[in-house]
């Protein structure tokens, strides 16, 4: 990259600088005046570019202008469109990923779990079959958590929590199955040291259809209450949390390589900045995790299209670019069965930050995979089973996304934003700000801050140790923001029709 007081050039190929700060008419930016105000994280022409022709940002093309496009010109909506059409073909043509020196091994204190897995919570959840018993669920929970504060009790239970959502009942096909895989994904994952499955009764997705799908449990661990079969399910939901809590409270920190760590890779509400600091940085990182071993899960994956190439690329062999070109395909089908433009992408938000097409905005959503090689491509509501990057089969909506990657395993979540956003899943949820500006002013939602990249010249591996060395303090107990606000949220894909 190439930094100008007040721009940066990301690529030596690219003929576009993108605005650190507002640029006003006149201004010199890389020896040329900008011809008009060119707003922070959006993208100013540094050479003449003709009707038709490609702008180059991250050394790719990003669209085709519409009309010609001279020198400090301001380069947007207004005379730049996305070059994607249709359903694109690709050619098996994978290349090597360098060798990379790996740093020493480093650990954490998190928890053992019997099955094999590691915890870096070890909390209570109330898992809903079903939408009906949302509010007794959050009774149950609420009731429980007063109840451990009043006695002063068992200090390593780190919380009581429940999750509600709209579903369990009345869903067909797909739909039904994908609330029972992510259902099933979340009684599994190792931060709950103990579950409550909570049901009703007469629902689709009845405690003993759910069992199925769940396979194999400890029950110890897992434990069921049906509302309808007992005559006060409150007092029994409590009685059934105290036998939770006494079996999770004998769990207790112990050193763990941070290779078993599993992080997820999550973007929302992204600027001009994003593909150059935050994403950048997570990059990077997810670099240094799979150097150790360790696993990363990148999904949202109508924000690949455009990208997609470079990730096939980096498939490990031919079979995981077999599976990666049916994840991207697939997500298209999806798009024209619903009879939707396959790329009406970035949102209004994305815009106003400086993002102009699909293809600039899957370049640096991207840019959070980092250059290691993609091991293996999940469906939606799969569990990850390799170390190494991972591709995750769902959609870009944020609070679907971050439901998503936590019911495939991941402990923690990094997620990167350049305008914020509340939002936090079940488990950690680091919110990675792309720009100093919004760190100071939330600092109530912003874990870390990536705009320290261009805003105080930090180099990439002083952030990278540092988010590092955070990330660690999670995994042992530090809360994260959205943990901090109590912001636990899911919420399941839904592509059919409820009766």
């Amino acid at each position: 990259m190439i930094q100008a007081s007040a721009a940066i050039k990301i690529s030596d190929r690219d003929n576009v600088a993108v605005a650190l700060e507002e640029i006003k008419t006149g201004d010199t930016i890389f020896d040329i005046a900008a011809k008009e105000t060119i707003p922070a994280g959006h993208k100013m022409a540094l050479s003449l570019i003709a009707p038709g022709e490609s702008v180059i940002k991250y050394g790719h093309p990003i669209g085709c202008v519409t009309c010609e496009i001279q020198p400090g010109a301001h380069v947007h909506t207004h005379n730049l469109k996305t070059n994607l059409s249709g359903i694109e073909e690709y050619s098996y043509n994978a290349s090597a990923t360098e060798a990379r020196e790996t740093p020493p091994e480093r650990t954490f204190m998190g928890y053992k779990r019997p099955d094999g897995q590691v915890g870096i919570r070890n909390e209570i959840w109330i898992i809903n079959t079903v939408g009906c018993v949302n509010k007794i669920a959050e009774k149950i929970a609420a009731d429980a958590t007063n109840h451990r504060k009043s006695r002063h009790k068992n200090k390593n239970i780190d919380g009581i929590y429940t999750f509600v959502h709209p579903y369990g009942c009345s869903q067909l096909g797909d739909d039904h199955s994908f609330t029972q895989k992510i259902l099933a994904g979340m009684v599994k994952h190792p931060n709950a040291g103990g579950v409550l499955v909570l049901g009703l009764g007469c629902e689709n997705n009845l405690i003993s259809d759910f069992k199925e799908i769940l396979g194999d449990y400890d029950p110890q661990r897992v434990k069921f209450l049906n509302t309808q079969d007992v005559k006060d399910e409150v007092a029994e939901g409590l009685k059934i949390i105290g036998e939770l809590v006494e079996y999770a409270s004998a769990f207790k920190r112990e050193s763990i390589p941070i290779s078993r760590l599993i992080f997820g890779l999550k973007c929302g509400g992204s600027d001009g900045l994003s593909g150059i600091t935050a994403n950048a940085l997570v990059g990077s990182l997810a670099d240094a995790v799979t150097a150790h071993g360790g696993t990363c899960i990148l999904t949202e994956v109508p924000e690949m299209f455009g990208a997609e190439a470079l990730l096939m690329e980096r498939s490990a062999d031919r079979a995981i670019f077999d599976k990666t070109v049916k994840l991207i395909n697939d997500f298209k089908g999806y798009f024209i069965r619903h009879g939707q433009e396959i790329y009406e992408n970035p949102s209004p938000g994305n815009k106003e930050g400086g993002i102009t097409t699909l293809e600039e905005k899957s370049l640096g959503c991207t840019q959070k995979g980092g250059n290691s090689q993609v091991m293996d491509v999940l469906d939606y509501g799969e569990t990850v089973k390799k170390s190494g990057i991972n591709l995750l089969q769902g959609p870009g909506n944020d609070i679907v996304a971050v439901t998503n990657l936590m019911a495939a395993g991941v402990h923690i979540i990094l997620f990167t934003t350049g305008r914020g956003t509340p939002l936090g899943a079940p488990v950690p949820t680091v919110k990675i700000s792309s720009n100093t500006a919004l760190a100071k002013s939330k600092p109530h939602w912003i874990d870390y801050n990536a705009g320290l990249l261009v805003s105080h010249n930090f180099s990439l591996s002083e952030l990278t140790e540092g988010l590092l060395d955070y990330v660690i303090d999670v995994a042992e107990g530090e809360l994260t923001q959205n943990e901090v606000n109590g912001y636990r949220e899911i919420s399941i894909f839904k592509d059919g029709v409820t009766l």
